[in-house]
């Protein structure tokens, strides 16, 4: 497993009553309150946050694998996140889709550029071989 040389940034967070409580980052500027998937609470839930971080971290990744081509990311690139939680005989598991909008680049070009951000991603890298992941270009 490689290991981190320069640390770059820090996120901390304090988290109270887990799935049902509240999660506020050091800066204050993430300050939440937190509802169980389907429950009563008008929270977001951990399952939200994941896909809006991986997400926004795999856009990033695209851009760096584009750059490495001398291309820009269309303004208008997105990415529809899917994390579903489930049960197995083992307990709960993650499995997870990114949907990826790359209008106006070849195919081929975007399959690349996909390919590349996967293997540049720290979501991407911390989930291989963790759980089911589906990468599709729409």
């Amino acid at each position: 497993m490689p290991h981190i040389e320069k640390v770059l940034y820090t996120a901390k967070a304090h988290t109270t009553g887990g799935r049902d409580g509240a999660s506020r980052t050091a800066d204050g500027r993430l300050d939440i309150k937190l509802s169980s998937p389907g429950g009563p609470g008008t929270g977001t839930n951990p399952e939200q946050l994941f896909a809006c971080g991986w997400s926004a971290c795999f856009i990033g990744a695209m851009a760096v694998a584009a750059q490495l081509r001398k291309l820009r990311l269309p303004p208008e690139t997105a990415i529809d996140a899917e994390v579903d939680l489930g049960m197995t005989d083992g307990g709960y598991l993650l499995r997870a889709r990114l949907n990826v909008s790359l209008p106006g680049i070849d195919r081929e070009i975007a399959e690349a550029i996909i390919a590349d951000a996967h293997q540049i991603c720290p979501y991407s890298k911390a989930t291989r071989g963790n759980i089911d992941v589906e990468i599709n270009l729409a």
